[in-house]
């Protein structure tokens, strides 16, 4: 009896012992640099991941630790990126953006430059919101976020975009409560008209659901100036998108920035680049860098069009910035925790310890690069940001130059099970295969 007893002991002692040579995690990121606004993170750390969640960041973290450990020297890690101003619905209701299906799906360019959440901003109205989320929000492997449009056909590219009798604030805060995981906005876009009735319904509908408004002015009018947007129209809190666009008045005639954008900043009104295919001018951008006046966010407006412009993807609008005079620990800041505060979802935009592992892994490249705005003009600069890996909830989701595999001369002779690896991969998992 007694020798069973110490053989059961035995055999408890070796399987805690087991247990506690699991690795405590399930990835390491190793190496590389951390920005992490929100925690005022910035410098040498590792990052480990545990279940799809940030589980630790310190200095040194011991490689034994994790099951797979990723080398990041020289690179950058950052928060996953989040681009407030997108368009990736068109639906069957509505011709879409500028009368055209020019919508991109968010996973066919969001993941490559380690964008892992997207706004999109008004494409969708309450007539077709419920035909967004089922075909795109609920499916896309990036998070997709909605500003609702106030206009009853989202953007059609037509004339119910000026149809006030179809812009129901109250409907459309309902919509937005019903659906508050993933609404985060009401959109006023492409209105002009000389009224503010647009912009008022849009205000009223934002107050009712307690979210945010973005506005696109659509046509600058004597009648509804635009400083009187940002001053007396507009909450704390809400957005103007296409900040720099070149009819917004920003500077008098000596060039200097007008005292106006301060006050209305210091009232709480965002200002977001929103770059799109034809609302970004450097003419704009450059000089109200210099004089102190930078966006609080940095987003693209990308579809077809603007994506196949100047604009190009997130990272290029980023590395603008960059090349205006932005230390790149602020160009994150405004591409990731700015932009999670401007839309209250304080979860994302950092990498706090128990947030979801959502990373950007970014290579800041010396050269000579050229950089385009809406209207073809360019800037000479000397940095520009790449990506190197994208994780979602702790998920590889991108990985450009293959740092997360093993070299194939080491597998054997692998043959493929079931799905593929990019459709398969915990980011500490390896390439499943069989050998023979």
């Amino acid at each position: 009896m007694i020798v069973s007893h110490m053989r059961l002991l035995s055999l408890l002692l070796l399987a805690c012992g087991a247990l506690s040579a699991q690795p405590a995690f399930d990835l390491l990121l190793k190496g590389g640099h951390l920005i992490d606004p929100k925690n005022k993170i910035n410098g040498a750390s590792d990052v480990a991941i545990k279940d799809g969640k940030i589980a630790a960041i310190a200095e040194s973290i011991p490689p034994a630790q994790a099951r797979k450990t990723i080398q990041l020297n020289g690179l950058y890690v950052v928060p996953g990126l989040i681009d407030l101003h997108a368009h990736v619905f068109s639906g069957t209701q509505g011709k879409g953006l500028a009368g055209g299906d020019s919508s991109i799906h968010p996973d066919s360019f969001a993941q490559r430059v380690g964008v892992t959440t997207l706004v999109d901003a008004g494409s969708s109205s309450r007539q077709n919101f419920a035909e967004f989320r089922r075909t795109i929000v609920d499916k896309a492997r990036t998070r997709v976020l909605v500003f609702l449009n106030i206009g009853g056909q989202g953007l059609s590219g037509d004339a119910k975009e000026q149809d006030v009798d179809n812009m129901d604030a109250k409907a459309a805060a309902d919509l937005a409560v019903a659906n508050k995981d993933v609404i985060v906005g009401i959109k006023v876009a492409h209105y002009t008209g000389p009224d503010w009735t647009p912009v008022e319904r849009g205000v009223q509908a934002g107050t009712l659901a307690n979210i945010p408004v973005m506005i696109d002015f659509g046509a600058f009018r004597l009648e509804r100036r635009f400083q009187d947007l940002v001053l007396k129209k507009l909450r704390p809190g809400d957005i103007y998108t296409h900040a720099f666009y070149a009819p917004v008045p920003y500077f008098d005639k000596a060039g200097k920035l007008l005292p106006y954008l301060h006050e209305a900043r210091k009232r709480g009104v965002l200002f977001d680049v929103g770059h799109g295919g034809a609302a970004f001018e450097f003419k704009q951008a450059a000089r109200a860098v210099k004089q102190g006046f930078p966006p609080d966010t940095i987003s693209t407006d990308v579809h077809s069009g603007s994506l196949n412009a100047g604009m190009k993807d997130m990272l290029n609008v980023m590395s603008k910035f960059l090349n205006m005079g932005l230390p790149l620990d602020d160009v994150i800041y405004r591409s990731t925790w700015n932009a999670a505060r401007s839309i209250k979802r304080e979860e994302l935009g950092h990498l706090s310890g128990g947030a979801a592992a959502d990373i950007a892994v970014l290579r800041l490249e010396q050269g000579d690069f050229g950089f385009v705005d809406s209207w073809g003009a360019g800037l000479r600069g000397t940095q520009r940001i790449l990506n190197e890996l994208t994780l979602r909830d702790g998920f590889v989701i991108y990985d450009t130059n293959g740092r997360t595999r093993e070299n194939w001369d080491k597998l054997g002779d692998y043959q493929p099970q079931g799905e593929p690896w990019w459709d398969q991969t915990r980011s500490s998992g390896p390439l499943r295969n069989r050998r023979k």
